[in-house]
C-alpha cells in the first residue's frame, strides 16, 4: 500500500485543497499538523518542503512535492480512479489551469488587503477586489461548479479560500466584500461548495477559524 503523508496546517486553505483532493480521491493519507512559528517548523517539513519552507507538503512513498495546485495535478494523474480533478479534453485542462492561477495569483491577494487595510485604503482595495472577482462571477454563469458539471473540480479547489476563509474574515473585519446583489453566481457557488459532502469535513470549523483570525487581524 502506498505511504501517503500531508504536512499542513489547520488553518490554512492550501493545506486544505490538497485534503479536499484526496478525499475526493478515496486515498488514505496521515495527516501531520504543522507549527508554523519561524522556530517551531518541523525538521521534515524543513527537508521535504527546503525551497519555502511551507505547508503543504504531499509525501508519496517517501518523495515529496510542495505547492498546493502542483499537489492537485499529482493527485489526479497518480489516483485515476475517483472523479478527475483535471478535465480530460486540453483546451479545459488549461482553462482550469488559467483560472486556478488567477485565483491564486490575483483574487486572493487583492481581497486580503481590501480586508487587511482600512479607511480610503480599503474601500479602493475593495473595489479592486471586486473587479477580479466579477471574473469569477462571469465564468459560473449558468454552472453550478466552475467545471460547469455536477462535479468539483480544480478550480473549485483553488477557491476555497474564496468560498470560506475570505467569507469569514470579510464579516469579522465587517467588509461587505461579496453579497447576493452584487455577486449571485459566486454566493451560490459558495452555498453548494461549502456544503458539500466532500468538502464540509475538511473545512475548519467556523468559530475557530474566526478566533485565530480575530487574534491574527487585531
Amino acid at each position: 500500500m502506498a505511504e501517503v503523508k500531508v504536512f499542513g496546517f489547520w488553518a490554512s486553505p492550501y493545506s486544505r485543497r490538497v485534503e479536499m483532493a484526496l478525499k475526493l480521491k478515496g486515498v488514505e493519507y496521515e495527516y501531520i499538523e504543522e507549527d508554523l512559528g519561524n522556530s517551531n517548523k518541523s525538521p521534515q517539513l524543513l527537508q521535504y518542503n527546503p525551497v519555502h519552507k511551507k505547508v503543504p507538503v504531499l509525501l508519496h512513498n517517501g518523495k515529496p512535492i510542495a505547492e498546493s495546485l502542483v499537489i492537485l495535478e499529482y493527485i489526479d494523474e497518480t489516483w485515476k480512479d475517483g472523479p478527475s480533478i483535471l478535465p480530460k479534453n486540453p483546451y479545459d485542462r488549461a482553462m482550469a489551469r488559467f483560472w486556478a492561477k488567477f485565483i491564486d495569483e490575483k483574487c486572493v491577494p487583492a481581497m486580503w488587503k481590501a480586508c487587511s487595510s482600512a479607511g480610503e485604503e480599503q474601500e479602493k482595495a475593495k473595489e479592486e477586489a471586486q473587479e477580479l472577482l466579477k471574473f469569477l462571477e462571469n465564468e459560473l454563469k449558468g454552472k453550478k461548479f466552475f467545471g460547469g458539471v455536477d462535479s468539483i473540480g480544480l478550480v473549485d479547489i483553488a477557491a476555497n479560500s474564496v468560498g470560506y476563509w475570505y467569507v469569514i474574515i470579510a464579516e469579522l473585519v465587517g467588509l461587505k466584500l461579496v453579497t447576493n446583489d452584487n455577486f449571485p453566481n459566486l454566493c451560490s457557488w459558495m452555498d453548494e461548495y461549502v456544503n458539500s459532502s466532500s468538502v464540509k469535513e475538511h473545512l475548519p470549523d467556523r468559530e475557530k477559524l474566526t478566533e485565530y483570525f480575530r487574534a491574527h487581524l487585531t
